[in-house]
């Protein structure tokens, strides 16, 4: 017993957090389990979402620990977006602690059903399939690509990201630190659609804006008072054991079959969300 917690209780959420840390790997949105799950033990709203981010902000260590390949090289581009996801989180944070409850719970809905739009769309494998075809073209046309992204690297072409590309990660990052269900996702689509490097290095780049946004927001609920100690511990537990056994799992399961699944857990969380809200 913890804290007038039943063992029960804690290993159930333990059970959802590895749950969380499974489905956070396979298809980018580990809040569409670990949310509702806190909910379902009777934690507030807001409460559920500030333990929820530092719960699972423990999964994106070991994605940077092994995205040092892929980010070798662009310096100032990832400082300036971690600085970005960064400011984000707390403005994000911020607005879900100021605003009130009510504010959250009204917007929740249409948000789960925004990120599983997003995850329908699959720009993961849009942005991958877009290097495969380049792969495929000739290989002096495969040079000049590769020489134009490293000279690209080494001059900082930070000057060339788009205009848009820094407000859509300044937007990632807030959304981020206000809720963040499939926020990881968001980014891949929204830096992919920039065209600032192949897919291995923005989808590097997402986990370092995600990252900055989830450790200032929960930095911040910590400060504030604003987490449930038992159930977060657990669920990070619980999140790094599911994100660790993933890999082997999902080599044998369909992407296609998962994403669907996570698509329509979405959705119904949405509906059911929504109708115990606005009816």
């Amino acid at each position: 017993m913890i804290a007038g917690m039943s063992v029960t209780t804690l290993l159930s959420v333990l059970v959802a957090g590895v749950a969380a840390g499974f489905v956070g790997y396979a298809v980018g949105a580990s809040s569409l389990v670990s949310y509702p799950a806190l909910l379902a033990f009777g934690i507030p709203p807001v409460l559920s979402n500030t333990t929820n981010t530092v719960g699972v902000c423990g999964t994106g260590i070991g994605g940077l620990l092994s995205a040092r390949k892929e980010l070798a090289g662009q310096g100032r581009r990832v400082v300036v977006y971690a600085c970005i996801g960064l400011v984000g989180g707390v403005i994000g944070g911020l607005l879900l602690l100021e605003l009130p409850a009510k504010v959250f719970e009204f917007a929740v809905p249409p948000l789960i059903l925004f990120s599983a739009l997003i995850i329908a769309l699959n720009p993961r494998r849009k942005a991958a399939a877009r290097d495969a075809v380049a792969r495929a073209l000739p290989q002096s046309y495969q040079a000049e690509r590769a020489a134009r992204i490293a000279g690209a690297t080494v001059n900082g072409a930070l000057r060339d990201d788009p205009w848009w590309l820094w407000a859509g990660v300044s937007f990632v990052g807030v959304y981020s630190g206000y809720f963040g269900a499939a926020a990881g996702t968001l980014a891949l689509a929204i830096l992919d659609l920039g065209r600032i490097g192949p897919f291995h290095q923005i989808n590097a780049l997402k986990t370092v804006i995600g990252f900055g946004a989830n450790i200032s927001a929960a930095v911040m609920f910590v400060i504030r008072g604003s987490v449930c100690w038992p159930f977060a511990i657990m669920m990070c537990v619980g999140c790094t054991i599911g994100s660790a056994i993933a890999p082997p799992i999902t080599r044998r399961i369909p992407e296609n079959i998962m994403r669907a699944a996570a698509v329509l857990t979405g959705i119904i969380l949405a509906v059911k969300l929504g109708w115990n809200t606005y009816l």
